[in-house]
């Protein structure tokens, strides 16, 4: 590799770091639209009962969105981050208009469609461009800011939607929520976000000799640590169902408004990603192992509240201990992959982690879905909760210090 690369940290690049930060913002805010209307809007507009039905707008959502990170990884390595980031925003341009007029359920399925292919692109680019940009000491508060800034803007957006959709209608919030981040979105990418490849390698240096399927393979099952990351990352998304999926159910059958419903789904976002701002950075002192394990295991208590909750203030400690939990290990998986990865495969390697971080929504509706409609919600909430906690035991027996490999 040359070892002539401009300097990489985040003082030395803090505007463009700040930059990236916005343009995930408008990102972040594209999903907290619609993660309580949509539910709200299976059951009311469309009469869906069946939570394994009703749910298939996530498994839309988080099938593409999966292959979506999985290919801007492998493509962000050889074309570049800021076309990707790009052509993400334009896959999001058409999906407040499905919205506001879809006639049938299936629509509402395929704007999802639409709306992983916006997210994954999207916002997997941004992450892997605000970590070119800083030192290697710097990589988990980078993921921190990152996830910080997506997630609070997501709980701020999911607060203000629901209190919108009260107060008007589910539909024109969604379509004008969606029209106005998408176009602000993309022209921010578009005017102001700059290519950030050059930093970790020049143009004369090889992507990489390994096969793509060889590192699939690397990061799936045969490396040790990156297997155990991605393990993690499937249960972290898959449990983050039962605020998705199931609380607006809850909330509706306990006669809560709206309103209450996305309060309490923002409270879980913001404590998330406000919580990041302090354990990315953590991360980076007291290394990932520790706050994964923990974070695992704190979300899985507050799940299991969601489990014997009888009444609103139980789903509010809920979203507050699970935010934390989620806090704890999303930043710190991110950087931790990254740790267990070279210059030149990092982005592939981060795209396959995220790949199957987002087979998680797939998965948890999928099997949360089916046995919510056979045993019960109560029954699936459990069944998440033993699942996130058995995570936890696979980092701590399987997660080693980084293994760089060439």
């Amino acid at each position: 590799m040359s070892q002539s690369l401009p300097a990489r940290g985040l003082r030395l690049h803090w505007r463009q770091f700040v930059i990236l930060l916005v343009v995930n913002a408008f990102v972040g805010a594209m999903l907290g639209l619609e993660r309580t209307l949509i539910p709200v809007l299976a059951t009311t507009e469309f009469n869906l009962v069946a939570l394994s039905i009703s749910l298939t707008f996530i498994v839309s959502f988080g099938v593409v969105k999966a292959c979506a990170n999985l290919v801007t990884g492998r493509l962000a390595d050889t074309l570049g981050r800021r076309t990707l980031l790009i052509v993400g925003w334009v896959f999001g341009l058409p999906v407040p208009w499905l919205m506001l007029y879809a006639p049938a359920w299936e629509w509402i399925v395929f704007a999802n469609v639409l709306l992983g292919l916006q997210q994954g692109l999207s916002w997997s680019s941004a992450v892997i461009m605000k970590i070119d940009l800083v030192a290697d000491n710097e990589r988990g508060k980078a993921t921190g800011l990152n996830e910080f800034t997506g997630y609070a803007a997501m709980a701020a957006s999911t607060f203000l939607a629901g209190w919108f959709a009260s107060t008007y209608a589910i539909r024109p919030t969604l379509f004008w929520g969606g029209l106005i981040l998408s176009a602000l979105g993309l022209l921010v990418s578009v005017l102001f976000v700059k290519e950030t490849r050059q930093l970790v390698f020049d143009a004369s240096t090889p992507v990489t000799h390994t096969p793509f399927w060889s590192l699939f393979g690397l990061v799936t099952w045969r490396h040790q640590a990156l297997s155990s990351l991605s393990f993690a990352g499937l249960v972290n998304n898959l449990n983050d169902i039962v605020v998705w999926g199931f609380l607006p159910i809850l909330a509706l059958s306990q006669q809560l408004s709206v309103a209450e419903a996305a309060l309490i789904g923002s409270i879980y976002l913001g404590v998330w990603g406000g919580s990041q701002l302090l354990t990315g950075a953590l991360s980076d002192t007291v290394g990932r192992k520790p706050l994964i394990v923990a974070g695992l295991l704190v979300q899985a208590i507050g799940i299991s509240f969601f489990a014997i909750a009888t009444q609103a203030s139980w789903w509010i400690a809920g979203a507050v201990v699970m935010g934390l939990g989620t806090g704890m290990v999303y930043p710190s998986l991110l950087a931790a992959v990254s740790d267990n990865a070279v210059s030149t495969w990092r982005a592939t390697a981060l795209g396959v982690y995220r790949f199957w971080r987002d087979t998680g929504y797939v998965m948890g509706a999928l099997i949360g879905g089916f046995i919510a409609d056979a045993f019960g919600i109560t029954s699936a909430v459990w069944v998440i909760a033993a699942l996130t906690a058995y995570a936890a035991v696979v980092v701590a027996l399987r997660l080693q210090k980084p293994s760089m490999l060439a």
